[in-house]
C-alpha cells in the first residue's frame, strides 16, 4: 500500500480516536477501514457501565462499514494512547475482522505515527472460518 494512503488511513484513526466514549478504562482507541472500492470508515471504541456492552473500534468500524454496503477491505489502521508498545487487536476483534477475510492488512500504531502491519491471519491462526457455504450440507 502506498506510503499516502497508509497516513490518510492513520489520520482517520488518530481524528476519530478523539471520539471515543471511554469514562471507565480511558483507553481511547479508534480504527479506519479502507474498503475496497478506497473508500475510509472510521469507528471509535464505546464502553459502557455494563462492562461486556462495550464496543472495540474495529468493531465500530466493521459494523458501520457493513450499514452502508461495504464487506470487502483491504486494510484497517488501530490507535491509541499506548507509548511504549503498538495498539493490537483484541481476540474477538480479530475473529471479526476474520469474518471478512484473513489477507487483508491490519496497521498497528503508536501515537508517534509508528506502525507494525500484519496480514489478519497472522493476528488470528486457525481462524474460525466460514467453511459450510451451503447451509443444507451444515452438520451439528
Amino acid at each position: 500500500m502506498d506510503a499516502e494512503t497508509i497516513a490518510r488511513l492513520i489520520d482517520a484513526s488518530f481524528d476519530v480516536k478523539e471520539f471515543a466514549y471511554s469514562p471507565y478504562s480511558k483507553f481511547r482507541v479508534g480504527a479506519a477501514l479502507l474498503c475496497e472500492d478506497g473508500t475510509i470508515i472510521s469507528g471509535c471504541n464505546v464502553e459502557n457501565s455494563v462492562y461486556p456492552l462495550g464496543h472495540c473500534a474495529e468493531k465500530s468500524a466493521i459494523g458501520t462499514a457493513v450499514s452502508r454496503g461495504y464487506k470487502k477491505f483491504k486494510a484497517v489502521v488501530v490507535s491509541s494512547d499506548m507509548k511504549s508498545t503498538f495498539i493490537v487487536p483484541c481476540g474477538s476483534c480479530r475473529q471479526v475482522l476474520a469474518e471478512f477475510g484473513l489477507d487483508w492488512l491490519v496497521y498497528m500504531t503508536k501515537p508517534d505515527r509508528s506502525y507494525e502491519v500484519k496480514k489478519v491471519r497472522d493476528l488470528l491462526p486457525d481462524a474460525f472460518e466460514k467453511t459450510c457455504l451451503d447451509h443444507n450440507d451444515c452438520q451439528g
